[in-house]
């Protein structure tokens, strides 16, 4: 390179920087594997580093060759996203901070600059200056690329842990032989709601229920979008086979209902828990007698 830039046949710096990695690709991801951010994730075997090193140079050449250093989206990086995300995730569930993470991906440059500087020795100061630029400016996305998907993958990690949690919040109770309930708490939301019906309509196939109850006694709340969601279950646990009960209006959730104008007409309600329990108890065929009054006072 140095004697094509002394002939004055100097390259497009990006084209200059993707050369350069393909040529010194060993020699960068052996630097690298020693770089904390590699080291500290790849315990393992050293090998396995200088791999994973290699990979991401093999990377950087090709952005660089298309010319788009600044662009995070640009085809080269696909290859490697998975495995930034592998390794920002490792560093961050070892108690890396962002801060921390983007520090190491930016320690990745020195000894990379290092070596452009070093072979493009006999060159003019001014293509050297544009060089090292184009270098840094690669890097910057390198590291904005890291921070992306360890971003993404942290949410992915949330909303996997927030539907494990609404799953875990929305138990089917098996009352009786056939008859199911879910007793709900909390705020019904898009989210929730579906949920909510997918776990009822599991519970009807595997209990082979014939009633299943909604209880909504510890909602807050009932508007028009809860009332849909609601309306919305019953539907789809009678297409499986099942009726089903809504229960726990109280006073005040029954005047908001009136005053939205929600029609409930075609949804089998209860007053509570205990009410729907009976009447799908004497659906099944089973009688409930009080107990005497004097067997109670014995007790």
């Amino acid at each position: 390179m140095p004697e094509q830039q002394a002939a004055g046949h100097q390259r497009d710096p990006a084209q200059e920087i993707a050369e350069f990695l393909r040529e010194r690709r060993e020699q960068i991801a052996q630097r690298w594997a020693d770089a904390a951010l590699f080291r500290t994730v790849f315990t393992v075997s050293r090998d396995e580093a200088v791999e994973a090193g290699r990979a991401v140079v093999e990377a950087l050449a090709a952005v660089a060759s298309a010319g788009r250093v600044e662009d995070s989206e640009a085809d080269g990086f696909a290859v490697v996203r998975e495995q930034l995300a592998r390794t920002a995730h490792a560093r961050a569930r070892a108690g890396a901070s962002i801060a921390q993470i983007s520090a190491e991906a930016d320690a990745l440059r020195e000894p990379i600059t290092d070596l452009l500087l070093e072979e493009l020795s006999a060159a003019p100061a001014e293509y050297r200056r544009e060089c090292a630029t184009t270098l840094t400016v690669l890097m910057g996305t390198l590291r904005l690329v890291m921070l992306e998907t360890n971003t993404a993958a942290g949410q992915e990690l949330i909303n996997r842990q927030r539907l494990e949690l609404l799953e875990i919040a929305t138990p089917v109770i098996k009352l009786w032989e056939g008859i199911v309930a879910v007793p709900l708490i909390g705020t019904l939301d898009s989210a929730r709601s579906q949920v909510v019906m997918e776990t009822l309509l599991d519970a009807v196939v595997e209990q082979h229920a014939r009633i299943a109850i909604l209880d909504i006694t510890g909602v807050p709340t009932v508007d028009s979008l809860v009332a849909q969601h609601l309306m919305k279950t019953v539907a789809a646990a009678r297409l499986m086979g099942a009726e089903c009960i809504v229960s726990g209006i109280r006073p005040a959730i029954a005047q908001t209902i009136v005053h939205l104008g929600i029609d409930l007409s075609s949804v089998l309600t209860r007053a509570s828990l205990a009410d729907a329990l009976a009447y799908a108890l004497q659906q099944q065929g089973a009688h409930i007698v009080p107990a005497p009054a004097s067997a109670t006072e014995s007790r």
